[in-house]
């Protein structure tokens, strides 16, 4: 059943840009050079990220990649080592792909004119392509992001998982309701604002609400039960084992990841099913590797699985070609490369080489 909105879209906007005036946030980076690209930027970032973790890898993409042509122009490993430990590195992989789309098809400039042809950029659905046509021409356009789901859930006590077809146009519906024509810039960050430091996801700030006295999940108690959440499932477990393999100079070996998957695109330690699938590839292609004790397992936590990794460390005195896709990385003098988080943590207890057991990551 379709919610009636709780307010005159005049009477909500009032409220909200009321409270946003005097609570919200003005002064983050990306507002102080409202460009397409740079609010594009920082949108991506923004994705299932918080502000705090945002901010200063914005602040080093925008001095390594200041417009969308130096981002074309880049390879996919710059992009990905400055995107190293903010998760979700498709976000990375699809905004360099974006990017050379836009220079290819769009002569450079994001098609901000259009909501259907900035949505059909990799990485850049419907409501991304709102927030930036909204953020960096203050044209209106509509947003519904994860902060937007859950205060209109919540205000209008929308039953069911937003995921969900029916549930999503609903809520579609009420996000289109309110949207106003004027000061879209503000409106925008307001409701972002909102979802992010009051309509909060485990903490509520009721008590400051500027709809408290409209609220229906408020009225009923029952605000920590929108929106509802995804039906869940038990993450299942998977296993690896990570090769360290060293050389004489202390160097390890890494081969990149395949384009998409896990890790897509990113370099990591060679991984194994099981020590004997391991031991099968070291026999092929690094005969004479000496196996030291496995280091102590740890466990990474995607939103599908959890996934056990097992360090393997080995030594060789010398290998020959390590073959396509592979090189050699030394944990005292980095590559700028794009590592996964876990990678990286274990090859940073390497930069000084110890034969004890490290801490897990």
């Amino acid at each position: 059943m379709t919610q009636m909105p709780i307010l005159a879209p005049e009477a909500f906007q009032r409220r909200l840009l009321d409270w946003f005036d005097v609570h919200g946030r003005h002064d983050l980076p990306w507002q102080q050079e409202r460009t397409p690209y740079r609010v594009w930027v920082s949108e991506i970032m923004l994705q299932q990220t918080q502000v705090a973790t945002v901010i200063p890898y914005f602040e080093r993409f925008m001095a390594r990649f200041p417009n969308v042509q130096a981002l074309a122009a880049s390879d996919q490993d710059a992009v990905l080592h400055l995107w190293t430990g903010l998760g979700y590195y498709a976000r990375g992989r699809n905004l360099h792909e974006a990017a050379r789309r836009v220079v290819a098809e769009h002569g450079g400039e994001l098609p901000v004119h259009s909501l259907e042809a900035l949505a059909a950029l990799p990485g850049i659905g419907r409501s991304t392509a709102g927030a930036i046509i909204a953020q960096s021409t203050g044209r209106r356009a509509v947003i519904l992001d994860g902060n937007v789901k859950r205060s209109l859930a919540r205000l209008h006590a929308v039953e069911g998982w937003p995921g969900r077809t029916a549930v999503a146009r609903e809520l579609w519906a009420l996000a289109e309701h309110y949207t106003p024509r004027e000061r879209l810039v503000d409106y925008t960050q307001a409701m972002m604002d909102f979802g992010a430091t009051l309509c909060r996801r485990g903490r509520p700030e009721c008590q400051r609400c500027p709809f408290a006295d409209v609220c229906i999940a408020h009225a009923r108690g029952e605000e920590r039960r929108f929106p509802e959440s995804k039906p869940r499932k038990a993450l299942p477990t998977r296993t690896t084992r990570m090769l360290l393999l060293r050389d004489a100079e202390g160097r390890v070996l890494l081969e990149q990841r395949p384009p998409s998957g896990l890790w897509g695109g990113l370099w990591s330690l060679p991984q194994f099913e099981d020590a004997a699938a391991l031991r099968a590839w070291l026999d092929v292609h690094a005969p004479g590797a000496e196996l030291d004790a496995c280091w102590t397992p740890f466990t990474h936590v995607f939103s599908h699985f959890r996934l056990e990794v097992t360090p393997q460390p080995a030594t060789i005195d010398r290998l020959g070609s390590v073959g396509e896709a592979r090189r050699w990385y030394d944990p005292d003098a980095p590559d700028r490369i794009g590592l996964a988080a876990p990678v990286k943590a274990l090859l940073s207890r390497l930069a000084t080489f110890t034969l004890e057991n490290p801490p897990s990551p």
